[in-house]
């Protein structure tokens, strides 16, 4: 099943009322990336990674013609480099989001994007406990246990066996 990450524009931009800005980004292999990349980038409003995609594809085919290399391994290699971009597509977007101030929320499985919508509304929202206590991220639990602080869970250790050794020797240094 498909993994998709929640992100969520800084309150500076938008409320957490606003649910209608999320963006929902799959987590996988973008078809479409690898077949028209640059205008797959244009479509997502990509532009710094469209403009040094073009860099970087100029600067490819100047230094592959430059070494000499045949017509067949440039193909090759055009291959190469629209397969990365394929899988690198959802990565190239998050990496845009997170410079344009958003968070990211959570993380959803779902089988398409309406079901992982579903699931993340209906997690969230139980989460919510109203518009007065809006939260920045999703709520991850507590901090980690420790020692010996009154009313904490977990903070002593369990007691030990009666014998006070664990395993398969009944006494410490006994025969074996």
């Amino acid at each position: 099943m498909p993994v998709y990450t929640v992100h969520a524009p800084f309150p500076a931009g938008a409320d957490l009322r606003a649910t209608d800005k999320f963006v929902f980004v799959r987590d996988g292999f973008h078809y479409w990336a690898m077949v028209f990349g640059p205008f797959w980038l244009l479509w997502n409003r990509l532009w710094l990674v469209l403009i040094g995609w073009l860099v970087f594809v100029a600067a490819f085919h100047a230094g592959l013609s430059s070494l000499g290399i045949g017509r067949g391994a440039i193909l090759f290699s055009d291959i190469i480099v629209a397969l990365l971009m394929g899988f690198e597509a959802s990565s190239l977007r998050r990496w845009t989001l997170s410079r344009g101030k958003w968070r990211l929320l959570d993380i959803v499985v779902g089988d398409d994007e309406d079901t992982a919508e579903r699931r993340f509304f209906e997690r969230w929202s139980q989460k919510q406990h109203g518009i007065v206590n809006d939260q920045w991220a999703v709520d991850r639990g507590g901090p980690p246990p420790t020692r010996n602080t009154p009313g904490q869970q977990f903070s002593n250790p369990p007691p030990l066996p009666a014998g006070g050794i664990i395993g398969l020797f009944p006494e410490p240094g006994g025969s074996r």
